[in-house]
């Protein structure tokens, strides 16, 4: 049976380089960054675009799972609250696939290590250091499997996934 896996996590956890090492180790896989369906300028946050980035999401992820030449798709995304993957995944009713939902945590010295850096190299802004801090707590009771990064490489965190879906 075809696996959505889905990463999600607060910035900086490192779910975009993990999920780019998973899909490259795990043949007929495919990957989507959520973010790259947010990818506008000026960044809008309104109802109209969450409802327009919600439905690219989910029409490229119900195109991955209906083709036959794939057995994995991974998706990571922000995803802060239980009820984004809701939406994500009744878009998705109908396909057959099993769902993986892993959460990518750190603790708060890794976190802001890794956003400083990326604020210093103009990769974030600098309110992204507090609105990731204030997001960590809401990742620690979702129903889903966690991971914490704060010690280990990305290789070593996409193993960790092989391991968890492999099962």
């Amino acid at each position: 049976m075809k696996k959505l896996i889905i990463i999600n996590g607060t910035m900086g956890v490192g779910k975009t380089a993990t999920s780019k090492a998973l899909y490259k180790k795990l043949e007929n896989s495919v990957w989507l960054d959520g973010d790259w369906c947010w990818m506008m300028n000026p960044f809008i946050v309104n109802d109209e675009n969450k409802e327009m980035v919600l439905d690219n999401i989910t029409h490229l992820l119900r195109n991955f799972l209906m083709n036959s030449s794939l057995e994995y798709v991974i998706f990571n995304w922000v995803i802060h609250w239980e009820e984004i993957f809701d939406m994500v995944l009744s878009r998705l009713d109908g396909l057959e696939f099993e769902v993986i939902k892993i959460t990518l945590i750190c603790n708060e010295d890794s976190f802001r290590k890794r956003v400083s850096a990326d604020i210093a190299n103009n990769l974030r802004e600098k309110e992204a250091l507090d609105m990731g801090l204030e997001r960590i707590p809401l990742y620690k009771n979702m129903n889903t499997i966690k991971i914490d990064t704060s010690d280990i490489s990305v290789l070593e965190t996409a193993n960790k996934i092989i391991e968890i879906i492999k099962k």
